[in-house]
Order: structure tokens, then sequence, then C-alpha cells
């Protein structure tokens, strides 16, 4: 019964989950930064499309006071690769898609307190849930 029940959970797609980089790179910790460069997330305003497990959130939540995150729908995500999906060739000659979206700062800004506060108390940082796919169009 146990092996049925990891299969099918397996066999389950996981949720995606949208990662963007808020913050800047000066006075960062450099195991704060590491964790970033594994994320993908270079630069401000940096995009990446994540699979929902353990480590990642691990890794998402201590680097919760530089980025926001949460649940992307279909919708977003098409339009996020039809526009801002950039290609590059490989060694052999192939091209291949990049791993990361460059976004636009959000159009009317970041949330009225700004991006030094967690997004439940008004600010910019933190877990957003849904609302992500709000600020991704707005950053398109």
């Amino acid at each position: 019964m146990n092996e049925e029940k990891k299969i099918e959970e397996k066999a389950k797609p996981s949720k995606k989950i949208a990662v963007i980089r808020i913050r800047g790179s000066i006075k960062v910790k450099k195991a704060i930064n590491d964790t970033l460069d594994m994320l993908k997330l270079y630069k401000r305003n940096y995009c990446v499309i994540l699979d929902k497990t353990p480590n990642i959130l691990g890794m998402l939540q201590k680097v919760k006071d530089y980025i926001t995150w949460g649940e992307i729908n279909d919708e977003t995500l098409k339009s996020l690769k039809e526009k801002r999906m950039e290609k590059t060739k490989d060694k052999k000659g192939k091209t291949v898609e990049k791993s990361f979206f460059r976004l636009h700062p959000p159009r009317k800004g970041f949330e009225k307190k700004g991006t030094k506060v967690p997004f439940k108390v008004g600010g910019a940082l933190g877990y957003r849930g849904d609302k992500i796919n709000d600020l991704i169009k707005r950053m398109i």
C-alpha cells in the first residue's frame, strides 16, 4: 500500500512556483548570495520557475528577505514564455532556452510599503500565493 501511494505522488504533476528577486546584491551575506546563485537569481527583477519541493522551499525560506514567490498559473506561464523567453546557443550549436527570465520593473511600482517589508504587512517580499501572477503580468 505504501509503495502505491509513493508511485501516485511521483506521478502527480508538482505545482510550479515563480520566484522573483526583488532586492539587489549590496551588503548581502555570502551564504544568502550563494543560495540566490543556486536558484539562478543573479540580478534584480530576474524570475525563475521551479517545482515545489521541500528542498526548494527551504532555500526560498532562507532568502525570503530578498525575493518574492508564489504559485504561477498556466496562463501567466504561457505569457511569460512567449514574451520574455531568451534563447542562446550551447557549445554544440543547438538552440537552448535560458533557465531564467529578465523582467521589467513593475508598472505602477511595488506595493505601498516598498521593497523592504514582507508582503503580509503591505510590502513586496516573501510568499504571496496566487498574487504572484498579478505582479508578473505587471512586469512583463
